[in-house]
C-alpha cells in the first residue's frame, strides 16, 4: 500500500515586501521509484504553481536541485522518498543568497571564488591553437579527473560549520579546486603562490575538520584528503624560511631537482 508523505516546504519570496518567512505544509500519494524532485514537480504542476526550486539536469551533473532535506544537504533527483520517512522538511541552503522558496543563487558565490582563488591554469607559454595536447600519465590524468568531478551544488559549503559563521570563507569545493590546479603539471604556480591564495582563515587554516563537507557531497569526491594536502603544503610555505630544504621537499614528495 502506497505510503503519504507530509511534507513541510519553507516558503518565502524575499522581493516580495508582504512575504514572511513559513512552513507550507502539503500532501502526496508516493509511488514507485520516486524522488523529491519528482515530488516538487508534481506540487508545482497541480498544487502550486508559484513554488520556486531549481532543477536542469535531473542527473545528479547539474547541481541546481541542491536544498537541506530532513536537515541535511543534498540534491533532490538524486533522494529517493522511500529513503525518506513518512515526514520529509525541505529548506533552502544556507550561506547563499535566497532567490525564493527552494532557490537560492549558488552562480553568483562560485563565480566571486573562482575569481578569489584564481582558478585557471596559469601559464606562459604562448598560446598555439594547432599545438597537440601536453601528455601526462593516466594515473596523473585520473587523479585530476577526480577532483574536476564537483558539480559546484552547494552542499558541502551548507553543511560547514566555518562557512555558516564566515562569509569569507572559501569552503571546502574551492580549496579542492585549487588542489585540482596544484597538481596539474601546466600550472606553472610555485607553493608560494598557492599559499597566498589559501594559506589564512579564509582558506585552510579556516577548516575546523567537522567533515561535513565529505559526509554530504553526491559525487563521493575525497574533499578532506584534499584539504591535508593543501593545508600541508601552506604549512610547510609558512616556515619556508626555517625549515631545511631537503625536510620541506621530503614532505611536499619533490624530486631532488625541485627548486622549491
Amino acid at each position: 500500500m502506497a505510503r503519504t508523505l507530509h511534507l513541510e516546504i519553507f516558503r518565502h519570496n524575499p522581493s516580495d515586501p508582504e512575504s514572511k518567512p513559513r512552513m507550507q505544509h502539503f500532501e502526496m500519494e508516493e509511488t514507485a521509484s520516486m524522488t523529491l524532485f519528482l515530488v516538487l514537480s508534481q506540487i508545482r504542476e497541480t498544487m502550486d504553481a508559484t513554488l520556486q526550486f531549481d532543477f536542469c539536469c535531473r542527473a545528479g551533473i547539474c547541481g541546481s536541485c541542491a536544498m537541506v532535506i530532513n536537515g541535511r544537504p543534498g540534491l533532490a533527483c538524486h533522494t529517493r522518498t522511500s529513503d525518506l520517512p513518512d515526514h520529509i522538511s525541505l529548506h533552502p541552503l544556507p550561506v547563499f543568497k535566497l532567490l525564493g522558496d527552494l532557490s537560492v543563487d549558488t552562480g553568483t558565490w562560485f563565480r566571486q571564488v573562482g575569481q578569489k582563488i584564481e582558478s585557471w591554469v596559469h601559464t606562459n607559454k604562448p598560446f598555439e591553437p594547432h599545438a597537440p595536447e601536453e601528455r601526462m600519465t593516466n594515473t596523473l590524468a585520473n587523479e585530476i579527473f577526480e577532483l574536476d568531478r564537483c558539480v559546484e551544488c552547494g552542499c558541502c559549503v551548507a553543511a560547514c560549520g566555518t562557512a555558516l559563521m564566515r562569509n569569507d570563507f572559501i569552503g571546502a569545493t574551492s580549496i579542492n579546486r585549487l588542489a585540482r590546479f596544484y597538481i596539474d603539471p601546466r600550472d606553472e604556480r610555485t607553493s608560494d603562490s598557492f599559499y597566498e591564495l589559501i594559506g589564512d582563515d579564509s582558506g585552510v587554516f579556516g577548516c575546523m575538520g567537522l567533515l561535513a563537507c565529505e559526509d554530504v557531497c553526491p559525487k563521493k569526491i575525497p574533499l578532506q584528503d584534499q584539504l591535508g594536502i593543501m593545508r600541508r603544503m601552506a604549512t610547510l610555505e609558512s616556515v619556508r624560511g626555517i625549515l631545511p630544504s631537503a625536510i620541506r621537499k621530503k614532505f611536499l614528495g619533490c624530486k631532488e631537482s625541485c627548486s622549491c
